[in-house]
């Protein structure tokens, strides 16, 4: 009796174990290293995880911060997984470029054209820029003018720029051995079903930054976010919830459960 006791109480520490293990394994985010840099991604499957754009709340401003949405989304039954700043924006938190929330345009397309030196051109103008966006067949990054002309069902999108990865090119203008080196975030389709955002924890160039995307995630596209202070994040499970570096965030890239 006590052998089979033993046997019993074996049994059920191994089956705790791996559901510990399945479920380590099951955190969206992890920490990665790739050649001299280290990054933090996040991996998604917008066809069942509950991947959203987000700007304002309910009393009509913008989030700001994590916190503030997640205690809208508390008061609601639901809890944020995870959130990361969701492109660039204006003084006032507006979206530089296009914002559709749950179907809405709440912000225009931005086709403008700065011309000079890439150096000079501020890096939403870095052409191309393009448009993250998720619809029920799953995510997809393309080129802004290529979304305008195809305009693919989204209920969420957001534009931003410098454009990372370009249907497996490198965005042009990155040079290989730059000095301008900075903290940088972003997001990268691999697949519909694929998502990855990514946080640099080092200052990296553009071109490492791409290339990250590009050989070790295996993304064909891939959009840059913002960089320099501004880059932040949301992930519970690695003690990470970033403060704005200037004020507040605009829009915010949430996954809800």
């Amino acid at each position: 009796m006590r052998a089979t006791l033993l046997l019993l109480s074996l049994a059920i520490m191994l089956l705790a174990g791996a559901g510990a293990s399945g479920a380590a394994l099951a955190e969206p985010c992890r920490n990665e290293s790739f050649r001299t840099a280290a990054y933090i991604v996040c991996r998604f499957d917008p066809t069942k995880d509950d991947l959203r754009i987000v700007w304002k709340g309910q009393d009509g401003r913008p989030f700001r911060t994590f916190d503030a949405l997640a205690a809208e989304l508390k008061a609601k039954g639901q809890s944020l997984q995870f959130a990361m700043n969701g492109g660039m924006y204006e003084r006032d938190l507006s979206p530089v470029g296009l914002h559709i929330e749950n179907s809405k345009v709440l912000a225009k397309a931005n086709t403008v054209t700065i011309k000079g030196p890439p150096s000079r051109v501020p890096n939403f103008y870095k052409k191309p820029n393009g448009v993250f966006y998720v619809g029920k067949a799953g995510a997809g990054i393309l080129v802004t003018e290529r979304f305008l002309a195809r305009r693919p069902k989204a209920k969420f999108a957001t534009q931003s720029g410098p454009m990372l990865v370009i249907d497996g090119a490198i965005h042009p203008a990155f040079i290989v051995h730059s000095s301008d080196l900075k903290p940088r975030d972003g997001v990268g389709v691999a697949s519909p079903t694929e998502v990855y955002f990514v946080i640099s924890r080092v200052p990296v160039s553009f071109y490492e930054f791409a290339q990250f995307f590009r050989d070790r995630l295996h993304c064909d596209n891939a959009l840059f976010l913002d960089g320099g202070w501004a880059p932040g994040l949301y992930a519970p499970e690695l003690g990470r919830d970033d403060p704005p570096a200037h004020g507040g965030y605009g829009p915010i890239i949430a996954v809800v459960e």
